[in-house]
């Protein structure tokens, strides 16, 4: 990935798989209004979105169509911003419906859980060899060491290419309450240690904090309102980019 120099690639995850306008009125679900908040975003500093779509009722959507649709909207608003497309099951999709998501959409960019792809384990070989084969790069998803003890397996195995690289560090996901801390990041640096492209997430009032520290060791960011939607205080974000803007200013305050 490239990004300015001296400061670390930020990705924004503005809505996840949950969340909706009830939890913060700001939050985007549409397509015009994730579009419009990816110029906002991008704005205030962001390099890329991570992308989540809705169905018709506003639940949590794979579908090629809607996510067709909401990529049109952001590259006619934002050209310039890059879009990864998440395949989440959370707790509705198969391994079977991420493979054709992947299949059908063949997207630039997407975010994989090896473990929601370990619910099905003969299906892992399909699932990044068509991301392979069709040059879709693939950012793992891992919630704590065992799920990087199964992606370091699956790559031994050459079911994971060796270029597939890149991974996201959740920090603090099963944590009490969801919040996160620092101290997260280290048994994943230690389980990982030859990691070269890796991004972080984390939950609840420290995100911004867990960001700044994996900055400081080489680590890209993701921040948005996916993840948390207040500052350390507390105190609700007026949108997704003024939580970008916070994090780019705490990162510009980092000797």
């Amino acid at each position: 990935m490239t990004h300015p120099v001296n400061r670390p690639f930020i990705m924004v995850a503005p809505n996840g798989a949950r969340r909706g306008r009830g939890d913060h009125p700001a939050l985007p679900v549409t397509s015009d209004q994730i579009a419009l908040t990816a110029v906002a975003c991008h704005r205030a500093g962001a390099d890329a979105l991570h992308l989540h779509v809705r169905d018709g009722q506003g639940g949590h959507s794979l579908d090629a169509g809607r996510y067709r649709e909401a990529l049109a909207e952001i590259a006619a608003h934002v050209p310039q911003m890059t879009v990864q497309i998440t395949t989440e099951a959370a707790g509705v999709f198969d391994v079977a419906a991420q493979l054709a998501c992947l299949r059908d959409l063949r997207p630039h960019w997407a975010s994989v859980s090896v473990r929601e792809i370990a619910r099905a384990p003969e299906l892992a070989g399909q699932v990044y060899g068509l991301c392979a084969d069709q040059g879709i790069r693939v950012q793992h998803i891992l919630y704590d060491t065992a799920d990087i003890a199964q992606m370091v397996a699956w790559r031994d195995a050459g079911i994971i290419a060796p270029e597939q690289d890149q991974v996201l560090f959740v920090l603090g996901r099963y944590r009490e309450n969801q919040q996160s801390s620092p101290a997260d990041l280290a048994p994943f640096r230690a389980a990982l240690p030859d990691a070269r492209d890796w991004m972080v997430c984390a939950f609840g009032t420290r995100e911004h904090a867990c960001l700044a520290a994996a900055a400081t060791q080489g680590g890209q960011l993701r921040v948005g309102f996916e993840n948390s939607l207040t500052d350390a205080d507390g105190t609700p974000y007026p949108d997704n980019a003024a939580s970008v803007a916070a994090l780019r200013s705490l990162l510009e305050r980092q000797p």
